[in-house]
């Protein structure tokens, strides 16, 4: 497990300087004084066993050896009324002027008096070479000089190197510093009562509108039998029938028949009715719980910003005694700030979500158990959370992790069980957003449901969104300095591509879903919402330039794995409907980072738009298009074989070459899809000869294979009748096989025009084209192994094709 902290923070176990036993992670307080360490329910005074925390402890500073700690009563003083030598000049220091700068301005210190590091020094002191004692642990001071320990600042300076780590961002005093686990309880309570009535009246007001539409059916059912019954009492005469007693004996065959045809109409009509109803009061009742989790959020919010500043209140100013000193900080808002464009990218906050490994692992430790309360969930979700990133995480990998959408739930659930903590989720009224942002307010975090519409499950390029199936909601959380977007619902749960097909005759709906977490839809960069995601409200786009829905339905069609490979689009021109020329062509480009190029294998399918069909004249739709690698740009050349319209689904995968030559088979998902239009056909384009499918040209082969190409490196060729293709191996390959193709003629047939010869590292394919017209090559190979064996027994590889034109 990667470990969230700097390197000089010590080692996963290192020893409690109380009790000598090993520390862990999940319960660490340090490195404090000489690199220490403590459990939490270890750190308490030396003297008098006082629990203390990060804002009250004291070290010894007459002794540099003492690395115990105190509460303020029982430090070790100089005696009253003196100061000792590290002490000298701080009354000056505190009457100069602070400073304005940028450095580390949301890092929060654990003393109690608040210092700027200008007015004293201290940057200069920390930033200065020093000079080291003999055991390598103490530094030498001059007067007026401080060290780190001295002063307290050291966990302040551990916690610069997390936030390298994760940008900048807000430090949090911890929760439990200032906001009691009961105090917390009881609010939550005191919401449960309220979300207790309100679902009651959910209850009542089912009951009612179930009974009201019962007792409606009924009256219409009476009165239509009343009608069939007066038509079958009068005979052709117009004479009345005697009536009997028993009705049902005397109805005649056809009287049965539309009584029978009668009950099954009002019976789905009740059905439909109850089905509208239903719809239509969870609606309502997602609205009401929506306001009622905003009301109470706020209220949070409220309780933990009064906590919050009551702590600031109670910090000690400038002591003759003792002296602390924090940095200059940036408070978390204590209101909600206005929607704006973040000013930092997500990869400036943090690069690779390995570095959240440990806080994943907590999460995922937490969604194992089951808990009461809202407290109980949230407070050891981020007890070692010391930034708001970290808290957002903490709660965004809970949801994901305990994948609501599949839990079970009992049919009675009481007021004091697991369960009823997630009752709004089995009722269908709270959903992962509105959750998310409960939690938020839990931690202190403020966060807010957008609505909106998204391109999600049976979306199509070029479809308009104005429709109910799409609309959708999502969570903007405030961490970092600024608003980012967060999807609970899709970094949890994944759509099976057409690569990746369910099982056939399963029967089970749910084939179609995988559930696998996806880190793109955490703190999501507005540049990359904005292709799948569009508020109803402009400002919530977090764009210095809001786009239009317009151009949001005209925007490429791309999923989360465009960015997470670093795709780009380089032409601006390309939309999610492309049109072809006279000839039915038309061009995609899409473009690689240099670091992902080596790694990437792209793939697509083409069909026939809204349906399954991907043949034409039982030929393969994939002839139509030429895929092609040049430098850092994907090519995909369509050309359309009759005016139709058609669906591009482009794939990817990243792998090394170690992998691809394995001979196991590749998973691809979707990139991105393209609606083709062919309107205006006037020449007709034969399909491309019937290769191994993938990629043409040597671009692969110089991935994949290191084979350089020496003659040839495009993937089309025009050539004479004969024609040589060199490569030259970087590393030993061995059986090649080449294969020529031609439409209208079998391969075999073609066997004897192709062959291959081996000098040292160069590979020469020498071919001979038996009539002129358009020719496709493919090259297989595997590597040596110096075992005989498994070298027989490895298949053979598809490294290279090209497509060749060959004139006389």
């Amino acid at each position: 497990m990667a470990n969230r902290f700097s390197a000089s923070t010590g080692s996963l176990g290192s020893l409690c300087l109380r009790c000598s036993s090993t520390v862990y992670q999940v319960d660490k307080i340090g490195p404090l004084k000489d690199f220490t360490f403590f459990h939490q329910n270890c750190f308490k005074c030396s003297t008098c066993g006082t629990k203390l925390s990060l804002k009250t402890y004291y070290n010894n500073q007459q002794d540099k050896d003492d690395k115990e700690i105190y509460c303020q009563s029982h430090v070790p003083r100089t005696g009253p009324g003196h100061l000792d030598g590290m002490s000298v000049g701080i009354k000056s220091a505190l009457k100069a002027p602070k400073q304005k700068y940028v450095l580390n301005e949301q890092i929060r210190g654990f003393g109690k008096g608040t210092f700027d590091v200008e007015a004293v020094g201290i940057k200069t002191a920390l930033s200065s070479p020093r000079v080291r004692e003999a055991d390598g642990r103490h530094r030498n001071h001059s007067a007026g000089t401080f060290d780190a320990n001295a002063l307290h600042i050291a966990h302040g300076i551990n916690a610069t190197k997390v936030q390298k780590k994760y940008g900048s961002q807000q430090f949090e005093s911890r929760l439990e510093e200032y906001l009691d686990e009961n105090t917390q309880k009881d609010l939550e309570m005191r919401h449960r009562v309220e979300e207790d009535a309100l679902y009651q009246q959910f209850a009542k007001k089912r009951a009612e509108e179930e009974k009201r539409i019962k007792h409606s059916i009924q009256e219409e059912w009476e009165k239509e039998l009343e009608r069939l019954t007066k038509r079958f009492q009068v005979d052709p005469k117009g004479e009345k029938k005697k009536i009997l007693s028993d009705v049902e004996k005397t109805l005649t065959l056809k009287q049965q028949k539309e009584r029978r045809d009668l009950e099954r109409n009002m019976t789905f009509k009740l059905g439909k009715k109850k089905e509208l109803l239903t719809r239509k009061l969870l609606e309502e009742e997602r609205t009401a719980t929506a306001d009622l989790i905003d009301k109470h959020s706020k209220e949070m919010m409220n309780l933990i910003n009064q906590k919050r500043n009551e702590l600031e209140k109670k910090k000690c100013t400038y002591s003759d005694r003792q002296c602390y000193v924090t940095e200059e900080l940036i408070p978390y808002p204590t209101h909600s700030p206005p929607p704006s464009p973040p000013k930092l990218s997500k990869r400036d906050i943090y690069n690779d979500p390995a570095v959240f490994a440990e806080l994943d692992q907590v999460a995922i430790n937490v969604a194992q158990e089951d808990q009461v309360t809202f407290t109980d969930l949230v407070r050891p979700l981020i007890a070692r959370c010391v930034t708001d990133v970290e808290k957002a995480r903490a709660i965004f990998r809970w949801i994901t992790v305990k994948n609501l959408n599949n839990m079970t739930f009992d049919s009675n659930i009481y007021d004091d069980t697991p369960m009823a903590l997630l009752r709004g989720i089995k009722n269908g009224t709270e959903s992962y957003h509105v959750l998310f942002k409960r939690l938020c307010s839990y931690a202190g975090l403020h966060c807010v449901v957008i609505k909106g519409y998204s391109k999600s499950a049976g979306y199509q390029p070029g479809d308009s969104v104005q429709d109910s199936r799409f609309r959708n909601s999502w969570n903007a959380v405030y961490v970092a300095g600024a608003w980012r977007f967060v999807q609970c619902n899709w970094g949890a749960r994944h759509l099976v591509n057409s690569k990746e097909t369910s099982q056939p005759g399963s029967g089970n709906k749910d084939d179609s879903l995988r559930y696998e977490y996806d880190d793109h839809y955490f703190l999501t960069d507005p540049n990359e919402f904005i292709y799948e995601f569009f508020p109803f409200q402009p400002e919530w786009q977090l764009l210095k330039r809001p786009v239009t829905l317009q151009e949001f339905e005209e925007n490429p069609f791309v999923r989360s794995l465009f960015f997470r490979y670093r795709l780009y689009l380089p032409d601006e021109t390309t939309t999610a409907v492309m049109r072809t020329d006279t000839s039915g062509a038309v061009v995609v480009n899409i473009a690689m980072t240099s670091h992902m190029s080596s790694n990437l294998i792209f793939h697509y399918s083409l069909k026939f738009f809204g349906s399954n069909v991907n043949t034409y004249n039982d030929i393969n739709l994939k002839r139509f298009v030429l895929q092609s690698v040049v430098d850092n740009i994907v090519t995909f050349r369509l050309h359309a074989p009759c005016r139709s319209t058609l669906l591009l689904d482009i794939f990817a995968n990243a792998i090394t070459p170690q992998e691809y030559l394995s001979g196991e088979p590749m998973k691809f998902k979707s990139v991105c899809k393209f609606k083709i239009l062919c309107e205006n056909l006037q020449s007709l384009m034969v399909p491309l000869p019937d290769c191994a499918s993938g990629e043409w040209g040597p671009a692969k082969a110089l991935r994949l294979f290191g084979l350089f190409p020496l003659t040839h490196k495009e993937a089309i060729i025009v050539s004479s009748l004969d024609l040589e293709i060199q490569f030259r191996m970087s590393r030993p390959l061995t059986d090649f096989i080449a294969t020529l193709h031609k439409n209208g003629i079998d391969k075999e047939a073609l066997s004897k025009y192709v062959s291959y010869k081996a000098e040292d590292e160069t590979i020469t394919f020498v071919l001979i084209f038996p009539e002129e017209g358009q020719y496709g090559f493919d090259i297989y190979t595997r590597e040596k192994t110096t075992c005989v064996q498994s070298s027989d027994n490895q298949l053979l590889t598809h490294c290279c094709k090209y497509l060749i034109r060959s004139k006389g």
